[in-house]
């Protein structure tokens, strides 16, 4: 297996896969130029020649780079920087690439399950995704100063952004893989709403999603741990690139 970024996810990734956290998953090369690592290569030709599955968790100029490329070689793609299909034509080059297989992690939340069962005995009328994260996390240079100061010195939760998840991925690229991964499992990016805030007491990342359709309402909750390395993404996602791999190589026994 191959890795392509090795920061926050990738890190974790390689260090449990080093201690044999999957069964019949070993690593045996990461492409990252900013990281040293026993395994690292020079190019993503040498990543190829020793991966039948490589994980991108590198962001969205990586999946960019790399995706097609690594789809085209044979090898299984598992992608991590989901927040990067929001450009539609990059999500069309990775689904029309041939050759090996296309997984998406679903990363730091859950239940796709059942919204996607509710779309197929009728359509979902409407989805939304509320995020907050510690207020620093959220923080822009495009924001307006007074935004920026309230989310460095304020005491109450602020409301950053509302509005199409499409819109969403680009502002807030590093915490777009929920939205993303929610809009291509329901109603896409151009319907699911978005609310982002920043909360100065939040030690966890929250999301909150909200369908409601022909086959009823639902909500969803999640608060993880953030990332120690990285308080803009959820400890939990590394462990949930893992649990993906587990899957792949034990197709037999799946939660469908």
């Amino acid at each position: 297996m191959g890795l392509i970024g090795c920061g926050a996810i990738g890190s974790v990734v390689a260090r449990e896969l080093a201690k044999g956290a999957i069964d019949g998953v070993a690593l045996t090369s990461v492409l990252d130029p900013a990281v040293r690592h026993p395994l690292g290569v020079d190019d993503r030709d040498a990543l190829l020649s020793r991966s039948d599955v490589v994980v991108e968790a590198a962001g969205h100029g990586a999946l960019r780079d790399h995706g097609a490329a690594v789809r085209e070689s044979g090898a299984d793609l598992l992608v991590v920087s989901i927040g990067a299909l929001a450009d539609q034509g990059l999500e069309a080059e990775l689904r029309q690439a041939q050759g090996g297989r296309l997984y998406l992690c679903t990363g730091a939340i859950g239940g796709f399950d059942i919204l996607r069962a509710a779309m197929l005995l009728g359509p979902l009328e409407t989805v939304s995704i509320t995020s907050t994260k510690p207020a620093a996390a959220l923080s822009r240079p495009w924001m307006d100063e007074e935004v920026r100061e309230a989310l460095a010195s304020g005491s109450d939760p602020i409301m950053v952004f509302d509005g199409a998840a499409r819109q969403a991925c680009a502002r807030f690229p590093e915490s777009a893989n929920v939205t993303a991964t929610l809009s291509l499992a329901t109603v896409g990016f151009d319907r699911v709403r978005v609310q982002m805030v920043g909360d100065p007491a939040a030690t966890r990342v929250r999301h909150a999603v909200r369908a409601s359709g022909t086959a009823g309402n639902y909500e969803l909750s999640f608060e993880n741990a953030a990332s120690p390395d990285n308080p803009r993404t959820s400890a939990v996602t590394a462990y949930s690139v893992l649990r993906a791999l587990a899957d792949v190589r034990r197709p037999s026994v799946s939660f469908l």
